[in-house]
């Protein structure tokens, strides 16, 4: 799949922007805060609809501005597709497929997989069991339609029960109708989870071993209530404490990965370097994933990649991303070019590079040019 082009209106501090880009590497540099990072967030939310930052969607809208809108063209299995993507502040957001809105945005889910290398991933390490969760949800639910609205289902069934709690309900018959329906969606979601991380750690593991060039041990190991006790009977043995508490305090909404090194929590004893490492395998392994499952290549944005890395471990990457593992377009961020030009040397033919500079974004021939002109 290809990003041809894009237009962005009023996102963040961007005001107003078009690009065309090439199908392999496409490079922004700039200094920090300029919006570099913005416009990877502008593509990744063509695909799911939403921020990678998981902000609100307000959040997004430029300050000042009443709306903004998002417009993607892309080839995909050797087709055209058009993505405009519209919201107005205290409005649901748009989201039209070759100017055919969608009724759900869920539907979108999974066209366009995109997979994002960020500074934020460190919070698969050091955050909450939350992020590591989200991670299973995207790349299950980009190969999975069934799991989206499974997800969806077990979501909306638990803030019921939630909610029968809260208004101190004790009919066990009530209880049991809304927790079969918790349970269909849990037995899925977890049996998906379970298959999830025994195909992705091998390839992970891959990954680690090549950027990190040692022979360092790392595995994942998924935690889940459903391991011990099936759902119905987890919830039916809570029941009296989840009323006291307030809330459902098992189920799958509480999974969690372990990242381990060698025995040992990488958030306890992993070094930056070690964990930095850990998440971008973490997601190259997502895009590596990806692409065998839905069998569309997806897009790879990497932004400040390099950070906390040492030499090895950079020309690693480089050598990953430059030289075959099958990745097709990229889109990379630095603040200078040393990396990039390496990059762009080993790929050869065709690449894009960008500056940017206060939400301003210039092809860097455009650029040249003007140094030129002004020293003449």
């Amino acid at each position: 799949m290809i990003l041809n082009s894009i237009s962005i209106l009023n996102f963040k501090n961007i005001g107003e922007a078009a690009m065309r880009f090439s199908p392999k590497v496409n490079c922004f540099i700039g200094n920090n805060g300029m919006g570099k990072t913005n416009i990877l967030d502008a593509i990744y939310y063509l695909s799911f609809s939403k921020s990678y930052v998981n902000q609100g969607d307000s959040t997004v809208i430029r300050h000042g501005e009443e709306f903004m809108l998002l417009k993607g063209g892309y080839l995909r299995r050797g087709e055209p597709e058009e993505i405009a993507l519209s919201l107005q502040r205290g409005k649901r957001k748009t989201l039209k497929r070759n100017g055919k809105e969608y009724k759900k945005l869920s539907l979108h889910i999974g066209l366009l997989p995109v997979v994002m290398v960020s500074p934020m991933d460190w919070e698969l390490i050091r955050g909450a069991g939350e992020e590591r969760r989200r991670l299973m949800d995207v790349i299950i639910s980009q190969s999975n339609p069934e799991y989206l609205a499974a997800l969806i289902k077990y979501g909306k069934a638990v803030e019921n029960r939630n909610a029968m709690i809260r208004q101190g309900y004790r009919d066990p018959l009530l209880y049991e109708t809304v927790e079969e329906q918790i349970s269909v969606s849990a037995e899925y979601i977890h049996k998906c989870r379970s298959e999830w991380v025994k195909d992705f750690s091998p390839i992970f593991m891959d990954y680690y071993r090549c950027i990190s060039g040692s022979a360092e041990s790392v595995r994942l190991s998924y935690k889940s209530h459903l391991n011990e006790m099936d759902m119905r009977d987890l919830l039916s043995v809570c029941r009296e404490r989840d009323m006291v508490i307030g809330y459902t305090t098992r189920g799958v909404h509480r999974d969690d990965i372990e990242l381990l090194l060698g025995e040992h929590s990488m958030r306890k004893t992993g070094s930056q370097g070690q964990c930095k490492t850990y998440t971008v395998a973490l997601r190259l392994a997502q895009y590596d994933f990806l692409k065998r499952e839905s069998g569309v290549t997806p897009i790879l944005l990497l932004d400040d990649i390099f950070d906390k890395l040492d030499a090895s471990r950079v020309e690693n990457i480089i050598t990953m991303v430059s030289n075959g593992h099958g990745f097709g377009q990229i889109f990379i961020t630095d603040t200078n070019r040393t990396h990039l030009d390496e990059i762009i040397s080993r790929v050869g033919g065709d690449y894009s590079i960008f500056v940017v500079n206060k939400g301003c974004i210039t092809p860097t021939d455009s650029v040249e040019k003007e140094e030129k002109d002004e020293t003449e």
